[in-house]
């Protein structure tokens, strides 16, 4: 319930108030352009540690088909040896297992999103809420990356991009 004081102001005094609401507003407009600096800032930071973790996992996996290889050969060679196997089926599950090891395409579109991210960000429209849909997004190729990695390096920097999305969607809550 709002009550309304009935004040008679003098001229001068109406000056006054009219003078002391406009500087507030002139003072608020600067703290948000600060605080929407600062907040730019912060998200365009998280965005770069993210695409140096994608960086470093596109490096480890070159690193982790080495080694997938190795194990594959290794077990061929094994049970080529001790026990007779279908060949074709064998290359048809190797062919299956492989492609669901293979994170290219999430590589891709994770660099997609990003720059998605960076152009969004300088557009003057207000996309808060379009911000946070390409967030939701990285978060998807970040997951699908951990769950497809099988490499413990790889993993870790998975950890470290989440952790970044994470600072991303807690900033981007507070753009408009």
């Amino acid at each position: 319930c709002t009550k309304v004081i009935d004040i008679d102001l003098n001229e001068e005094d109406q000056k006054l108030v009219v003078r002391a609401i406009s500087d507030a507003c002139d003072q608020l407009n600067v703290f948000r352009l600060k605080e929407g600096t600062q907040t730019g800032e912060a998200l365009s930071l998280s965005v770069q540690k993210i695409e140096d973790g994608l960086r470093h996992i596109s490096i480890l996996d070159e690193e982790r088909i080495h080694q997938m290889k190795e194990r594959f050969e290794n077990w061929v060679r094994d049970r080529m040896e001790h026990a007779a196997f279908d060949t074709e089926r064998f290359e048809q599950e190797l062919i299956f297992y492989l492609e669901k090891l293979d994170v290219s395409e999430e590589k891709q579109r994770l660099a997609q999103h990003l720059n998605f991210f960076h152009q969004t960000m300088q557009e003057n429209d207000a996309n808060g809420r379009k911000l946070g849909f390409i967030a939701q997004e990285m978060g998807r190729e970040i997951n699908t990356l951990g769950s497809k990695a099988n490499h413990f390096g790889m993993q870790q920097w998975v950890v470290e991009m989440k952790n970044e999305l994470e600072k991303i969607k807690e900033q981007v809550l507070n753009v408009l």
